[in-house]
């Protein structure tokens, strides 16, 4: 049994969770981990956003002491190291192929974002490390930068690309049939929206040690990601020119991603590079100021929308433009979440006949972005719903009624969008309601009343929403019984705080008739696990337990066959009950695990050779859509501006639930990321490129105090795409507290006769909105 097998072994017969071990310190994140012989690593990274990089010196370093190396872009592509690219492309307008600008492992010949790591030094312990990358001597000539989107399009701003002109990586477009409904509609509603840059500050730095055995021929990544398989994938494939046995990622405890880890980072890469120069495992650990500079950012979108109404406050049609601030470099799904993840929600939840989206990918002297918890679906939900409530203060209809009347039916059900997607199932009017009622919406008038009387403003904003999930649809799982009492399951997902552990062993245990503490789940080893996409769009439970099931299924089709053989009955006679299968009218019954063990010393006959083992793939024809209804309630004081969200109730359909407390759990998590960056959450670079949000001193989280008790109900309605009929639930508290809380803040305003204001609603923007 293997390290990462014997940490899920147990042999209780009570449901194992990850709780205990996290709690009680425990846990295994990589920076826990320490190899005999290991060395330091530390990065030396651009002083400047954007220039020329003359050359590095690192003389003085390597003259201190316990300084083993110093490793520079060009020792790299000398070395034959390639670059990182992006992961997915496809054609844009008019077959506009995606402009190259792909990560080096270390920048040479140019920088183009301050915090861009130049060179790599190994030493015997951290400290030394650290000194003497501050000995590293860079050599750059500084460059006019363009940090800002708006910049970066202008007619004659600084190239971030040579091969980009006017900064543009790629220009793509959806939609047709809209001006019609411009053209003939009775009204017209407009807002332009500031989507701001975030920063992911996962509780986990990123980390990782890498590792070269020469008797193999073998590099070892141990990282924090979000899924081995692709991490593994693109580094031998792209970056060493090996076989994908020869490069091994391990993944053990994940505190926390929300898209950011699911990247194969340039870090990783060259301390890879490094164990094989020096000869020794390389340990590296991120500052939080390096995580800051270097991770990759979310959000970072201009929004300009329009929607037509006709005289009843039906929609006629949707407009979006977006552009997209990617950073200095194209990650590995910036394709996706800029464009497809955005234009895929515009229907929301309503009916909306026509609809067009414009997309420009714009290049930045800033650290590149990559999907944040949501990735490209807030885009289309913040706009919608901005909409909505400009429609109906402009139209003199009510926020609740105009959203009403435009809802889509159950009836319509499976219900084909404009924009692409199908939706097979949904209760839209009902989550509507039922929120209306958590939140007591009718009550409010009475509670502004009151907080009116103590010289405080109140608002409240409500959003419909859906959203898509499922990526990539294809997952495997691989589910073997290995004559050792155990059902294993190995995949190619990864655990990062979604409690797989207690919920994936509960499901194979529950369709296996098993305790789950009977159950070894595999995850975080590319040699392990089978080919599959990381955990991202909400699709572990979805795609990764789909696949599960259907394995489980197919071994327990596979059980009775061999039941019969052992049994010595016909295979028709057997049947499976509660873990056993049974001859029919008879007691002769054998446990599966049982079963397993026996059929493992057994010389089986050619048709039932390999046992109960099973592996399938689960194939979807369509994403999951997953949709609510949130309520956000605020109060402000008028002499300081501050914020206090006073109530927030949601109601949200992700399908079946099997763990209610790890779902709510999720939705708590992107209901306070949501409120997070309507609350103050902005990265901000100053006109050189220089990030000004490099702590927590200077970047604003959200705390314990800044939000209520929520109110979490459940509306849920099965997905039919799936034979678990889940729709995924990891970023739907994102999808409806952004726009809920923009509409509550701006209510609250309105209120006074003020606003609207852009995000971040700080309160020195919201003192300044009521100056005015």
């Amino acid at each position: 049994m293997n390290e990462l097998t014997a940490r899920y072994g147990s042999d209780d017969d009570v449901l194992r969770s990850e709780d205990i071990p996290l709690l009680t310190g425990a846990g295994r994140f990589t920076d826990d981990i320490n190899i005999s012989g290991q060395a330091y690593g530390a990065f030396v990274r651009s002083p400047v956003a954007h220039g020329v990089l003359r050359g590095v010196d690192g003389a003085a370093a390597l003259d201190m002491p316990g300084v083993l190396a110093v490793i520079t872009g060009a020792d790299l592509k000398a070395a034959g190291l390639g670059d990182i690219p992006p992961a997915i492309s496809f054609p844009g307008k008019d077959g506009m192929t995606m402009a190259a600008a792909p990560k080096p492992v270390l920048a040479y010949e140019k920088v183009r974002h301050a915090g861009e790591a130049v060179a790599l030094v190994i030493a015997d312990t951290p400290a030394r490390a650290a000194d003497a990358a501050e000995a590293v001597i860079l050599d750059v000539e500084s460059l006019p930068a363009v940090p800002q989107v708006a910049d970066a399009l202008a007619d004659g701003a600084a190239q971030v690309w040579e091969s980009a002109p006017g900064n543009i990586a790629f220009e793509w477009e959806y939609g047709d049939g809209v001006d019609a409904a411009f053209d003939g509609a009775a009204h017209v509603s407009r807002v332009e929206l500031l989507d701001t840059r975030l920063a992911p500050v996962s509780m986990e730095p990123r980390g990782g040690i890498g590792e070269w055995d020469d008797d193999l021929g073998r590099y070892t990544l141990t990282a924090p990601t979000q899924g081995v398989g692709l991490v593994s994938k693109m580094f031998a494939a792209q970056v060493f020119g090996v076989e994908p046995d020869q490069l091994r990622v391990l993944t053990h405890d994940v505190g926390g991603g929300f898209g950011m880890k699911a990247h194969p980072y340039p870090e990783y890469a060259a301390i890879l590079f490094a164990a094989r120069q020096v000869g020794r495992p390389v340990k590296w650990c991120n500052t939080r100021l390096e995580s800051f500079l270097a991770d990759t950012a979310g959000r970072d979108t201009l929004i300009a929308a329009e929607m037509a109404f006709d005289g009843d406050g039906l929609i006629q049609g949707l407009r979006v433009n977006n552009r997209v601030g990617m950073g200095a470099y194209l990650t590995t799904f910036s394709a996706v979440f800029a464009t497809n993840n955005t234009k895929n929600c515009l229907a929301s939840v309503y009916t909306i006949p026509a609809i067009h989206i414009d997309v420009t990918m714009t290049l930045t002297n800033t650290a590149p972005l990559g999907p944040y918890r949501g990735a490209g679906r807030p885009e289309a939900i913040i706009a919608i719903e901005q909409l909505l409530d400009t429609a109906a203060a402009e139209m003199g209809l009510d926020r609740v009624e105009i959203r009403r009347r435009n809802l889509i039916a159950p009836a319509a059900m499976p219900y084909t969008t404009p924009n692409g997607p199908i939706y097979d199932s949904g209760e839209f009017e009902a989550c509507l309601d039922s929120a209306l009622a958590l939140a007591d919406w009718d009550g409010f008038s009475s509670r502004r009343a009151a907080s009116e009387k103590d010289g405080r403003l109140r608002g409240i904003g409500i959003a419909c929403f859906l959203e898509v999930a499922g990526g990539i649809l294809e997952e495997t799982a691989d589910l073997r019984f290995e004559g050792d009492g155990y059902a294993t399951v190995r995949l190619g997902v990864q655990a990062m705080g979604q409690s797989h552990l207690s919920t994936y062993t509960r499901l194979i245990g529950d369709r296996l008739g098993i305790p789950p503490s009977k159950v070894r789940l595999i995850e975080g080893d590319s040699l392990e696990a089978p080919p599959g996409t990381p955990s991202v769009a909400s699709r572990s439970m979805m795609m990764a337990g789909s696949a599960m099931a259907m394995s489980c299924d197919t071994a327990i089709e596979k059980g009775r066959a061999l039941a019969g053989h052992v049994l010595e009955a016909a295979i028709e006679d057997v049947e499976f009950v509660a873990g056993a299968f049974r001859i029919k009218g008879t007691d002769r019954q054998i446990g599966i695990i049982e079963l397993a063990d026996q059929v493992s010393t057994l010389a089986l006959p050619e048709e039932l050779a390999g046992g109960l083992d099973a592996t399938e793939m689960f194939e979807s024809a369509q994403m999951t859509f997953p949709n609510g209804c949130h309520v956000c309630e605020v109060e402000i004081d008028p002499e300081t501006g501050a914020v206090d969200v006073a109530r927030y109730a949601a109601v949200d359909d992700v399908g079946n639930v099997f763990d209610e407390m790890v779902v709510e759990g999720q939705i708590h998590g992107g209901i306070a990321q949501g409120l997070g960056q309507v609350l103050g959450e902005c990265v901000v670079y100053d006109a050189d490129g220089q990030l000004m949000t490099g702590s927590f001193m200077d970047y604003m989280m959200p705390r314990a105090d800044d939000l209520p008790m929520l109110d979490v109900g459940h509306h849920s309605v099965p997905a039919t795409t799936n034979p678990l009929g889940a729709k995924g639930a990891g970023e739907s508290g994102v999808a409806g507290a952004l726009p809920s809380g923009m509409a509550a803040v701006a209510d609250a305003l309105a209120s006074a006769g003020k606003g609207p204001i852009d995000l971040p609603m700080t309160p020195a923007r919201i003192w300044a909105a009521l100056q005015e």
